[in-house]
């Protein structure tokens, strides 16, 4: 199975379900001889393909029209594009935050929640969302976010029916033990060795990237899709768990911001490549959306 990159780096850990929802078009299908080329190139073999497409046509996630390489797939579900799709709010904030035009007021937002037992659930999904939202817990059953998060914890709050259990405050002034340092704060309350990690491999495989659309034109249609989905695939992993702290919390230099840049360059060449002769007709969904995400109004 081929697991690296021309240059002998070691490609993106794709599942075989992810690339299928990644490649499905404006239209809502999937080709699945491109599903296969694609395939191959990350190293997967046709018995995975076969195996992943049957799977998702019994869960009812997709219908399938035709047999092997010449079948066509159609989501079933809207906007099936699984976990490469960007959140577009979160990505723009970061933008905006690397640009400059979200400066930290100094506020922490608090959230402190005693939910019963009986209510598992529910506690675990609120958790879940405070963690998702970019909240981290100081101490049992209270959570902190540096950005103002407060609407949308409340209304999942509603949403599972606890809202009478959670309490909302803010604060310029947190204190843990002797630290009150915002950025000595940071560095404590969140991961951010982990988080910075995933920026550096994001900027390394963005840099590979460029390499490779520096010399596009030899570059055929399927090669260009499987470098689009490698890249959403390290953007995801890089995005998903990154809080989006204000870069007065972070350390400077913050490889996010420069992980970003590079990504939002590679998106940009991708699309400004010319057509290859055996380019698809119709491009992944995942074109549009990361361009719109990667490049919001930053007026």
């Amino acid at each position: 199975m081929n697991r690296t990159q021309p240059d002998g780096s070691p490609r993106p850990e794709i599942p075989t379900r992810l690339l299928v929802h990644a490649l499905v078009r404006e239209d809502g299908t999937v080709d699945a001889g491109e599903l296969y080329a694609v395939a191959g190139l990350l190293g997967m073999t046709d018995q995975q393909v076969r195996l992943c497409v049957k799977r998702l046509v019994a869960e009812g996630r997709f219908t399938q029209e035709g047999r092997g390489r010449k079948a066509v797939l159609r989501a079933v579900a809207d906007a099936a594009t699984g976990a490469l799709a960007p959140d577009a709010g979160h990505v723009r904030h970061a933008y905006r935050q690397d640009h400059g035009l979200a400066p930290w007021d100094g506020t922490w937002h608090l959230f402190a929640f005693a939910i019963p037992e009986a209510r598992r659930t529910a506690r675990d999904t609120l958790r879940e969302t405070l963690l998702h939202l970019g909240a981290a817990p100081v101490q049992g059953g209270l959570y902190v976010a540096a950005n103002p998060i407060a609407d949308l914890v409340e209304a999942e709050a509603r949403l599972l029916d606890v809202l009478d259990s959670v309490t909302f405050l803010t604060s310029t002034d947190l204190r843990i033990g002797d630290s009150a340092c915002p950025r000595r704060l940071a560095a404590g309350i969140w991961p951010l060795d982990e988080i910075a990690a995933g920026h550096e491999r994001l900027a390394a495989f963005a840099t590979t990237c460029a390499g490779r659309l520096a010399h596009g034109t030899g570059l055929s249609g399927v090669e260009r899709l499987t470098l689009a989905v490698e890249l959403a695939a390290e953007f995801s992993r890089a995005m998903t768990p990154d809080p989006l702290l204000p870069p007065e919390l972070l350390p400077d230099p913050w490889p996010g911001s420069r992980a970003r840049r590079l990504a939002e360059e590679c998106w940009t060449a991708l699309r400004a490549l010319p057509a290859a002769r055996d380019a698809p007709a119709s491009l992944p969904r995942l074109f549009r959306l990361y361009g719109d995400a990667t490049a919001p109004d930053r007026e």
